[in-house]
């Protein structure tokens, strides 16, 4: 048997439909965020689809803060958390974002993925008879917690609070329940009704697990998400975040009670064998958190760019998907066309997009993710709806009646 010709003829398939994954050579270059060299095609573009969604990565206060802190420290961590790999700089960001989302306490993890898929896995097997109510639009890492965890998994109809509550109501009142859900889905750009969510789980005895991934560093005050906008972080079991969009960094996290937190830190495998973030990392993190707390010039920024994108859309009438959300996904609802589409934005007008494909959307609802940001400028705005509009034209997509 060659292995390598299934390999291939699975690879295949993927081009052929229209879903292969192409990863794009990007160069970044400091003080020119959203501009970035392309290696494949030799020049720079703008980029519209970075989750580092108010450019803190290239900020000097986390610069110098990782500066400081590598050549204080070295580079990495030495090991995992139990070994020898917990760091100062570690113990002060985990105290740092328990304050930010008012709980107890924080754990930090390697990623956002990481954090979800040991801490839904460890909760859900380890409290015997749990069950866990997932929306249907949850993340693939919670997902991947869930059936890590081997627990029963009744999957609920996207925000469909009534669905939630009649799988709420088949159990008993005694049996352990998380209910998992998100507060921005970022495929889609809308927002959960984390209240009423809530609401249920006080009332059918549930333990709430939010992703705020998408929106930590975004929303509230202090940028502690949707939560802290609506004042519901008190109601939450576990709130998760990620450090590698909004905070411009990389890493995860979750914030909820000492015994909670010290729980998943003692039985979950995925926390206690992995190297911890080096030190660097977690000074970085630390000085955009403490930032974006006391800061709202980037929100405001990245609230008005979403607002410029949306007015100038409707006047070509580009169809887009509305919501509450910094999220614009632009609707095409075809895999090849949302390939050919980025390809001349890219090659033609120099502006940097990935098609959103199936299977991280449906068939049909293939589309474009458009983040635009505090440091996209008018010109930069006017230039892309510009070059899709031209690219509407050509390949004769629907507009909107709007």
């Amino acid at each position: 048997m060659n292995y390598d010709t299934l390999f291939q003829n699975a690879l295949d398939g993927l081009r052929a439909d229209g879903s292969y994954r192409y990863f794009a050579e990007l160069e970044r270059h400091v003080g020119r965020f959203p501009k970035a060299f392309h290696h494949g095609v030799g020049r720079d573009v703008t980029v519209w689809c970075s989750n580092d969604y108010l450019g803190m990565g290239q900020h000097p206060a986390v610069l110098e803060a990782i500066h400081k802190s590598l050549d204080e420290s070295g580079a990495g961590a030495g090991g995992t958390r139990n070994i020898s790999g917990t760091n100062h700089h570690h113990v002060l960001l985990e105290k740092e974002l328990a304050s930010l989302h008012g709980k107890e306490s924080a754990l930090l993890f390697n990623s956002g993925y990481l954090s979800n898929w040991v801490t839904l896995g460890t909760l859900a097997a380890r409290l015997k008879g749990c069950v866990v109510l997932s929306d249907e639009l949850n993340h693939a890492s919670m997902i991947e917690g869930i059936r890590h965890s081997r627990a029963e998994k009744r999957i609920f109809r996207h925000n469909d609070l009534e669905d939630l509550e009649a799988r709420l109501k088949e159990l008993p009142l005694d049996t352990p329940k998380i209910i998992a859900f998100e507060s921005v889905y970022s495929m889609n750009g809308d927002i959960a009704p984390i209240e009423e969510i809530c609401d249920l789980a006080d009332r059918y005895n549930a333990m709430t697990y939010l992703d705020e991934v998408h929106a930590v560093g975004m929303y509230g005050p202090q940028g502690g998400g949707v939560a802290q906008e609506r004042g519901l972080e008190h109601r939450l079991t576990v709130i998760e975040g990620t450090l590698g969009k909004a905070y411009g960094v990389v890493g995860g996290y979750i914030a909820a009670s000492a015994a909670l937190c010290d729980f998943v830190r003692s039985f979950g495998s995925g926390f206690i064998f992995s190297t911890s973030l080096p030190p660097m990392i977690a000074a970085g993190v630390l000085a955009s958190v403490r930032h974006l707390r006391h800061s709202d010039a980037e929100r405001k920024g990245q609230r008005e760019a979403v607002a410029l994108l949306r007015k100038k859309l409707d006047e070509v009438k580009i169809p887009y998907m509305p919501g509450q959300s910094h999220i614009t996904p632009v609707m095409v609802g075809d895999a090849t066309l949302c390939r050919e589409l980025t390809d001349s934005l890219l090659k033609r007008f120099g502006h940097y997009l990935q098609p959103i494909n199936y299977p991280t959307v449906p068939r049909g609802t293939e589309r474009l993710r458009l983040t635009p940001g505090p440091l996209h400028t008018e010109e930069e705005l006017t230039s892309l709806v510009s070059a899709l509009d031209t690219l509407w034209t050509e390949l004769k997509l629907p507009r909107s009646e709007a």
